[in-house]
Order: structure tokens, then C-alpha cells, then sequence
């Protein structure tokens, strides 16, 4: 039985391994899991290498490998896709047995959790206490919900639009709050949505 924190560790080891085909630093695994002290890390890694979850061939933490344990007892990263439901009209019901890879649908190289705070994009259904998942990225197209740094100060989720003279405007979606201008050279694209999570 792992704890909480033993579990994260070991999902995150999986998830990177299954990304790039090898095993993470330990600095990785801090930096991905928001841990400032790598010590804590690597009594992690002694306790699920311990309890058989990863094997260390050599000396030092780098090059560790999952072992068959660690497959078997992983979290699924796909559902069965069973159907559809009306939200409108009803329609007939007809039941599937497809997959859908969580995986691919939703992780991937290079992204990253937030979750929201505030009422800004409501009327695009990004409720507050959502979780959202986002490409990290440099740039964006006109109309896409980015994640914007304010003059290296003030992130935010807003549509991205790019206006003449250089003004880059940002744009909630609820009718309670204005569009804003800013000159572009305040504003860096951190990434852009690609998917969001409510847990009911």
C-alpha cells in the first residue's frame, strides 16, 4: 500500500517513462511534482524500490526502471467509451464498446495542470474550481484560450486576439467584465487549452 504522495510519485514516473522511453531525474520528479527538496524524492523512490515498484540497476537514481508490479498495479489510462447521451433532444440509445485512450486525449509532451480561480470564463463553461489542461507554448492563434503572463507578473486564462499596432487584446467570456488591450510586449503566451476536468 503506497500513501498519497508515494502514489503521485510513482503515476509521474509512469507517465514520463511512457513519454519519453526513459526514466526521469530527480530533479525532474521535483520539478513535475512541485517538491522543492530533492531528499524527499529519493526516500520516495527507496521506499517504492523497497516495496518492489522500481528496480535500480546501478549506483545513483538515474537509469531506474519500473518493474512488472509497478505495470500491473498502474491506474488505467483508458475508459471504455460506451455511447452517446442527448443533452438536447433525445436520441436513440445505441451502445459501443470502443476505447478512448486517456492518454493521448489528454496528456502529452509538454503539459500542464492549473486550476481555475474566478468567474472570468464562465460563459465558455470554465467554472471556478475547474482543473484545465494546457500545452505549454510560446505562441497562439486569434481566438484560442491562452494561458497570458502579464508583465511577468499576472497570469491569466483569456481568449487571445492580436490587433493592429502591436496590441494584443484579452478577452473574458462573461458579460459582467470588458475586454482588455494591452501593448504586446507585456504579454507572453504561456500556453493554450486543450482540455478541462470537473470532477462532480
Amino acid at each position: 500500500m503506497l500513501t498519497s504522495k508515494q502514489q503521485d510519485v510513482l503515476d509521474f514516473i509512469r507517465t514520463y517513462t511512457l513519454r519519453n522511453g526513459i526514466s526521469p531525474t530527480l530533479q525532474e520528479i521535483a520539478d513535475g511534482l512541485n517538491i522543492r527538496h530533492r531528499g524527499s524524492i529519493s526516500k520516495h523512490l527507496s521506499t517504492l524500490r523497497d516495496k518492489g515498484y522500481i528496480h535500480k540497476p546501478g549506483s545513483g537514481w538515474r537509469g531506474f526502471e519500473l518493474t512488472e508490479e509497478s505495470t500491473e498495479s498502474s491506474k488505467p489510462f483508458s475508459l471504455p467509451m460506451v455511447g452517446k447521451i442527448a443533452a438536447g433532444l433525445p436520441i436513440e440509445a445505441i451502445e459501443h464498446r470502443d476505447q478512448l485512450d486517456l492518454y493521448d486525449y489528454l496528456l502529452g509532451p509538454n503539459r500542464f495542470l492549473l486550476t481555475i480561480e474566478g468567474d472570468s470564463m464562465i460563459d465558455a463553461g470554465i467554472l471556478d474550481g475547474d482543473i484545465v489542461i494546457i500545452q505549454q507554448q510560446a505562441t497562439a492563434n486569434n481566438g484560442e484560450i491562452v494561458v497570458a503572463l502579464i508583465d511577468q507578473k499576472e497570469a491569466t486564462l483569456k481568449y487571445f486576439y492580436r490587433r493592429d499596432a502591436g496590441k494584443v487584446e484579452l478577452m473574458p467570456d462573461n458579460p459582467k467584465l470588458e475586454p482588455v488591450m494591452y501593448d504586446g510586449d507585456r504579454v507572453k503566451i504561456q500556453g493554450v487549452l486543450v482540455a478541462q476536468l470537473r470532477k462532480y
